[in-house]
């Protein structure tokens, strides 16, 4: 069994040493723990402190090209070093990394494909209020879209075993943590968090400028992930409404004109026809929206299978990078 810990990292030659130096080389239940960093376009030299603090391997990219594009990179690396469980952390040395062998445990014992290390968001020192309560509120939503139970849903602390890594799919460019969540929860995957301890905060978050920035690109992620997954159900509700609209429009005409004389609320008879028409046109989205979707689950686990046997056969990789290789995504 190995374990493959990565980091991905931008401008983090302050924090990254003390984050390495707190990374165990052996965990219960592994034969072999290796570092992996994912240079994500730094401008300092991460990459060199990375090598002199032990990283078994180092990738740099080119240029930054986004925390989500980093994390994808390191799996796809990690799963070519023979990873049998995949570890996420982050180089500020935000989480406490002796409870790494806590976070594989379920997977070692082979009660989960997804584990994620949720922090006590209720009790966090460092967040203010109205944090709280958006983090509260962020986990909630995707715990419902997602259908799992995870406290700490932005908590970039997780595991993953081989078959979780290979199904991990990120499509968005702003961070990999919601995606991630909803897709393991459609794809039938055993998620599972346990709770684990922080460290001081070094730095702030270079994800976003600001809560306002945070909360509308995450709900951006959450509705086009769920979308992706459910679009059948996200077109059927408008569809819904629209087709309430247009029966009550409709039946209030009806109303009057058998009360009436017939004249007048024509109106009604027309606005009503266009919201029919609208739910109509909308329902027909969603069914195709779902053949599209249902051409996706296919194409994602031919995907899951080519790289499983291009892995197997040494395809992707004819040797394990050692810690002066570059390579690009």
């Amino acid at each position: 069994m190995r374990l493959v810990i990565q980091i991905p990292c931008l401008d983090e030659a302050e924090t990254l040493g003390e984050t390495l130096g707190d990374l165990p080389r052996e965990v219960d239940g592994f034969d072999e723990v290796l570092w992996l960093v994912i240079d994500d376009g730094s401008t300092d030299d991460t990459a060199d402190v990375a090598r002199r603090h032990g990283a078994d391997a180092v990738v740099s990219l080119t240029q930054n090209k986004g925390l989500a594009v980093a994390f994808a990179t390191g799996v796809d690396v990690a799963l070519r070093m023979g990873a049998d469980v995949i570890v996420n952390t982050d180089g500020d040395n935000q989480y406490a990394a002796t409870d790494i062998a806590k976070l594989t445990e379920p997977i070692v014992a082979g009660r989960a494909d997804l584990v994620i290390g949720s922090r006590d968001i209720r009790n966090h020192p460092e967040f203010s209020r109205l944090k709280k309560r958006l983090q509260r509120l962020g986990s909630w939503t995707v715990r419902h879209a997602s259908g799992t139970k995870v406290d700490d849903v932005t908590s970039g602390f997780r595991a993953y075993n081989r078959d979780a890594a290979l199904a991990a799919n990120v499509v968005s460019r702003f961070t990999y943590t919601l995606e991630t969540v909803i897709q393991a929860g459609k794809s039938d995957l055993a998620v599972t968090d346990v709770p684990v301890g922080i460290n001081p905060t070094t730095r702030p978050s270079r994800l976003f400028r600001s809560k306002r920035q945070y909360v509308r690109r995450a709900a951006g992620t959450i509705v086009r992930v769920y979308a992706m997954h459910e679009p059948l159900r996200v077109f059927a509700v408008p569809a819904a409404l629209f087709a309430a609209v247009g029966v009550f429009l409709f039946a209030r005409f009806g109303w009057f004109w058998a009360t009436s004389d017939g004249s007048g609320h024509v109106q009604s008879l027309i606005v009503g026809a266009v919201a029919l028409l609208v739910a109509m046109q909308l329902v027909m989205l969603g069914v195709l929206a779902d053949l599209l979707r249902a051409n996706r689950v296919i194409a994602e686990r031919t995907l899951r299978r080519v790289r499983a046997i291009e892995l197997d056969v040494g395809a992707l990789t004819k040797r394990e990078p050692p810690a002066s290789d570059s390579a690009t995504r």
